[in-house]
This record gives structure tokens, sequence and C-alpha cells, in this order.
């Protein structure tokens, strides 16, 4: 089982990843054409619900995923941590939905009557930056069994939901932030979070490396 301070380490990096405060410009943007109140709340309960979904489904089941498709975690860490820092990077300059979503994607967006799910939960919340986050956190304690197993993931589902509350709090809360905050204070503090989650991605990174490099000079004996 890791230690209580891995999944804060797990919650802060979900919460970075998934970052509901950068997404507050995109949510009124897209819930611009909705009625004010009853349907932007409905649109941030439904969008946080998704999140939580997506999340917890894959801390559950992302494990026996890649044993299904014969890819070892220490090479997923690899491959997610490549993937977070590039999505640190974009945070870093202000412009995170590079790597969540397409100009495609955002032209037929446009386009639909309810946003909540697709594309403003899946792939801009909880996108593949954080869907990877959840598994690699979640098969982090191969070696917990019985009730330490049980205590690992029922911590791992909290880290998921509480991202999923603070999503919800955040976009009922978008535009006394946005005008609290204003276009500038949004991105520093998504430059911020984009300099911690380039620091979690190192972390994974290594730990993925030393785990390979393990495996292959045992391979080797």
């Amino acid at each position: 089982m890791l230690e209580l301070s891995e999944y804060g380490k797990f919650l802060v990096a979900l919460l970075v990843i998934v970052d509901p405060i950068g997404m507050v410009p995109m949510f009124i943007l897209l819930s611009g054409g909705t009625a004010r109140g009853v349907d932007r709340k409905r649109i941030a309960r439904l969008a946080s619900i998704a999140v939580a979904v997506v999340l917890v489904g894959a801390a559950l089941i992302g494990e026996s995923v890649l044993r299904l498709f014969g890819i070892s975690l220490p090479s997923f860490k690899v491959a997610g941590a490549i993937l977070i820092m590039l999505m640190a990077i974009s945070m870093m300059q202000a412009n995170p939905l590079k790597e969540k979503q397409t100009a495609e994607e955002a032209k037929e967006a446009e386009d639909k009557d309810s946003i909540a799910v697709v594309p403003l939960a899946v792939p801009l919340l909880a996108g593949p930056g954080a869907i990877s986050t959840a598994i690699i956190f979640a098969a982090s304690s191969q070696s917990a069994r019985g009730s330490e197993a049980w205590a690992h993931y029922a911590l791992i589902v909290a880290c998921c939901l509480a991202t999923a509350l603070i999503t919800w709090i955040s976009l009922r809360a978008a535009i006394p932030m946005s005008r609290f905050l204003g276009k500038t204070g949004i991105n520093v503090m998504v430059r911020l979070m984009g300099l911690l989650l380039a620091a979690v991605a190192v972390e994974i990174f290594v730990d993925g490396a030393h785990d390979l490099l393990q495996g292959l000079a045992r391979g080797s004996r």
C-alpha cells in the first residue's frame, strides 16, 4: 500500500491535470448558448458525474486492460509520463487545450445540444492524461493484499471523487470566478499548475524507467 503522502500527490496530480479552474473560460464559452442558472448548473453536475465515472472506472479496471493487451506497468508509466509532460508544457504556455482537444473536436462541440459529457467531461476534463494517472497510481501497489488492497483502492476512489467534487464546485462558480480572476489570473494559475504537473511527470517517468531497467537487468542474467 502506498504511503498517505502518495495519495496526496495523486489527488494534486489529478486536480492539476483535470484543471477545473483553467477550464472555466471554455465552460463559459461552451455553455454560452444555454439559459442562465439552471442549464449551467445541470451541465456542471452532469460533467462532474461523468468525470467521477471515468476516473473511478480507469482506476478500478485500468490495470486489467493493460494486462489484456500485454502492456507492462513500467512501460505504461513511461508513456503516461511523456503524455503528462506534454500537457504540463502546454499549461506552462497557458494553452492546455492544445493537448486535450483538436480544432475539429472544438468545431463539433459548437454544434452539440449537450456538451456536459462530450466534450466537456471527456476529453477536456477527464482526458488521456487524467485516465493514465488514475491507472498508474491505482496499479502502483501490486504487493498489497486483503484489507490493504481494499484500503488502497478506497483511497484511490476517494481521490477521484474529491476531484469530481472540486470540479463541480469550480464549474458552478464559473461566472463569479471568471470575473474575479480575469483572463490573466486564470493564465497565471494554469502556468503554476503546469509547473507542478511537470514535476509529477518527471517522478512517474523516473519510477517507470527504473522498473524497466531492473526488469532488463533481471532478464539478462
